[in-house]
């Protein structure tokens, strides 16, 4: 992976850690699962669509300065502490995930204030929602430019934000044809499958992680 520019690098960095996040089942895999099983293909995928928009503005926000925030001094050391303790926490949490996760009540509330009506403002509305989303990029987007996977310049972050896009929409557009298409065979069963695989991805994340710091010290 080195040897690749590093736009290319920056793009597949994103590509996966977007596709991986899409995985754990949350309320918009379970909207798609839902709603693209009763209103077919094109609204699951608009759905979808809105959640993969919000998501790269998470992910965008993320890279606009606290990235580099938490790469300076101290707070440096605290973020490498606590960005492996919460890739360890999300893990754990979805390996060990044995039910569906439903809305919080603070994305109700703010389901409940906006009222979306459109399958694309459905899909937006869940993510932005849920703040959490926001906190796991400002780790990743941090991890990323720490380990030189992502660059601290506009064309590479703008490149890893496409990445993100890419990989979470392919997650959603494939949940959303095989729930409209495939006759509901994409099961709630298989979902949470999903989930524990993605948890094992994030601790294999957190782990690399604590092997460099070990091989610093």
């Amino acid at each position: 992976m080195e040897n690749l520019p590093p736009e290319m690098l920056a793009v597949l960095t994103g590509f996966l850690s977007g596709l991986l996040s899409s995985i754990p089942v949350g309320p918009v895999n379970l909207t798609i699962l839902n709603e693209g099983a009763r209103r077919g293909l094109v609204w699951a995928l608009l759905i979808g669509l809105g959640a993969t928009f919000m998501e790269a503005l998470y992910c965008g926000l993320a890279f606009t300065g606290f990235a580099s925030f938490f790469s300076r001094g101290i707070i440096k050391m605290i973020m490498e502490l606590g960005s492996i303790a919460f890739l360890l926490y999300l893990g754990v949490r979805f390996v060990r995930a044995r039910s569906i996760e439903t809305a919080s009540k603070v994305e109700l509330r703010i389901e409940e204030k906006l009222h979306p009506h459109s399958a694309f403002m459905i899909g937006f509305v869940r993510v932005m929602g849920n703040p959490g989303v926001l906190l796991y990029w400002i780790v990743l987007a941090a991890i990323f430019v720490r380990r030189e996977w992502v660059e601290p310049t506009l064309s590479s972050k703008l490149s890893c934000i496409a990445g993100v896009a890419g990989g979470t929409f392919l997650w959603f557009a494939s949940l959303s044809y095989a729930v409209s298409c495939a006759h509901r065979k994409f099961t709630q069963k298989t979902l949470l499958r999903m989930e524990q695989f993605s948890g094992f991805g994030l601790i294999g994340l957190a782990l690399v992680n604590a092997v460099q710091i070990i091989l610093k010290l």
